[in-house]
């Protein structure tokens, strides 16, 4: 048995630096607590940035530089180790820790950014990256576009992982090549949440056969700090639930084993099995027998894509 954690507090919303110190200190009490692994909900590092729903594409696109320019400062790049106080209390620790993060990347265009999500591995290892391949509507102000070079399902301390995010759990491929890569534990860290988003990962663990988290940041108006450009405008109710969270755990082939967690600040922990992965797969294997490849078959290009190539 393994005891899985999911994060369900605000990070200190866009200050990287206070949010990772943040992290930092949930990693180490879900660890004391007996948990092997530790979920951040997407973005977590240093927010999601809710204000894109909440502005107008054209008449506030100068608002929208100004937050995007707030986000850049405090987004992580990977290439200059920001995440090594992360990869450091996993290591300490010794669990396994999968993070949600807004990614600048200094050895390509140092502007645009990406919303990934990190698999560290109980070692401190980096397993595995991955960044969202379709930004959602108005996200594509803030987001560039991800590649397949994170499409992976990594071997960890706690089992096979695999991540998706948010809505790219609706993209039909994108969950078959997470199941064709014999995953024990998929994380769904979201902004999504409600009875809609609980349903779709509760199919995600039937279709799958493997333990399905879902989790999105819990996060109040009260919990936006007061230097936050155009916060009176952005949250004119201080009271606002601007996200329930909605944490939740499906066992293989469906059930509700904990959760959802529901406009409440916490750490959401279960135990999980992941021997009756496998098993479970007996009645419905996607990528298995009951796949038809003779009649179906999908191809992912995983090359990592970048506008420029140095000789």
């Amino acid at each position: 048995m393994v005891q899985i954690a999911i994060i369900q507090e605000p990070p200190v919303y866009l200050d990287l630096k206070k949010s990772i110190e943040r992290a930092v200190t949930l990693i180490a009490e879900a660890a004391k607590g007996g948990s092997a692994m530790v979920v951040f909900p997407e973005a977590w590092l240093p927010g999601y940035p809710t204000f894109v729903w909440r502005l107008s594409p054209g008449a506030d696109m100068g608002k929208t530089d100004t937050l995007y320019a707030r986000l850049l400062a405090n987004s992580v790049d990977v290439n200059k180790g920001d995440l090594g106080p992360i990869q450091e209390v996993a290591r300490e620790h010794g669990v396994v820790v999968v993070i949600g993060y807004q990614e600048v990347d200094s050895s390509a265009s140092g502007s645009t950014l990406f919303n990934s999500c990190a698999i560290i591995d109980a070692d401190g290892r980096l397993a595995n990256t991955h960044r969202k391949l379709m930004p959602t509507n108005p996200e594509r102000m803030v987001w560039g576009f991800g590649d397949g070079s994170g499409l992976n399902v990594v071997d960890t301390a706690v089992g096979r992982v695999g991540t998706l995010i948010c809505w790219e759990n609706y993209m039909p491929l994108a969950r078959f090549a997470l199941y064709a890569q014999n995953i024990d534990i998929y994380v769904a860290p979201t902004w999504d949440s409600g009875e809609t988003w609980l349903a779709t990962m509760q199919h995600i663990a039937r279709e799958g056969g493997c333990w399905v988290i879902g989790c999105a940041t819990t996060l109040e108006a009260s919990d936006i700090p007061e230097d936050i450009p155009f916060r009176e405008e952005l949250f004119p109710d201080a009271n606002e639930w601007i996200n329930p969270g909605d944490a939740v755990i499906y066992k293989p082939f469906g059930g509700l084993v904990a959760g959802p967690m529901h406009r409440e600040k916490g750490i959401l922990s279960a135990e999980i099995d992941i021997d009756i992965v496998r098993a479970s797969r007996r009645k419905f294997d996607a990528s298995g027998h009951y796949a038809r490849p003779d009649i179906f078959t999908l191809s992912v290009n995983r090359e990592k894509q970048s506008p420029i190539g140095f000789k």
